[in-house]
């Protein structure tokens, strides 16, 4: 009946919509991290031999996206990755767009809850550690901002959305750069998800690309 509570005592009144949202959110979180542990765990069981064949197929496909898409890069700012944890190697397309004329950058954690900060990068560029030991360029190396960016993922979605180590530096530079990147995701086929359960702060990128060639766009 309109205007009537369908459970006694009235308990709506009391019900606090934020507190469901906050329990999805809880929720979310703790898929995500099993998730991640679970990807984390098949792709480490993967031979030296297989990831340097899915790095190779990676390679070749990554090469003929941006050419088919961009054209003569000469000029542009790309960012890339170094690879860390089983990642796909893609460091032979990076040295390759360099010699073509590319400025190639990497990014970095300078301040922690902050926009990532990409540096230009080259072959002989001497690199040091940086947060989790990840090798970046050094602090004098050029500030740069990109228009394309490879983004390692560590799991994916058909909608092109990715599910990360759990930071939020991609996402929250995404949302900060504008006109925003070209935004191409890096990941093995076998890491297809068939949701991440998207939430406010989840930016959908534009293409992901496997082993198989363009897997979501």
């Amino acid at each position: 009946m309109k205007g009537r509570c369908t459970s006694p005592p009235c308990l709506a009144e009391g019900f606090d919509p934020s507190d469901a949202d906050q329990q999805q959110a809880e929720d979310v979180a703790r898929w995500r991290k099993a998730e991640r542990a679970r990807l984390r765990a098949k792709r480490g069981g993967l031979s030296v031999a297989e990831r340097q064949a899915v790095s190779a197929a990676l390679c070749a496909a990554l090469g003929g996206f941006l050419r088919d898409r961009f054209g003569d890069l000469r000029g542009r700012v790309l960012s890339g990755y170094w690879p860390i944890k089983g990642e796909p190697d893609l460091r032979p397309v990076l040295e390759a767009l360099h010699r073509q004329g590319v400025r190639v950058a990497l990014p970095l954690v300078e301040v922690k809850q902050a926009p990532l900060v990409f540096r230009r990068w080259t072959p002989e560029t001497r690199m040091v550690r940086g947060d989790w030991n990840i090798p970046v360029p050094p602090p004098e190396a050029e500030v740069v901002v990109p228009e394309i960016v490879l983004a390692p993922v560590m799991g994916w979605t058909r909608d092109a959305f990715r599910l990360g180590y759990g930071g939020g530096y991609f996402d929250r530079t995404l949302a900060a750069l504008s006109p925003r990147p070209f935004t191409i995701g890096i990941g093995f086929q076998s890491a297809r998800l068939e949701t991440i359960f998207p939430q406010p702060h989840d930016i959908r990128l534009d293409v992901i690309l496997t082993e198989t060639g363009v897997a979501s766009a």
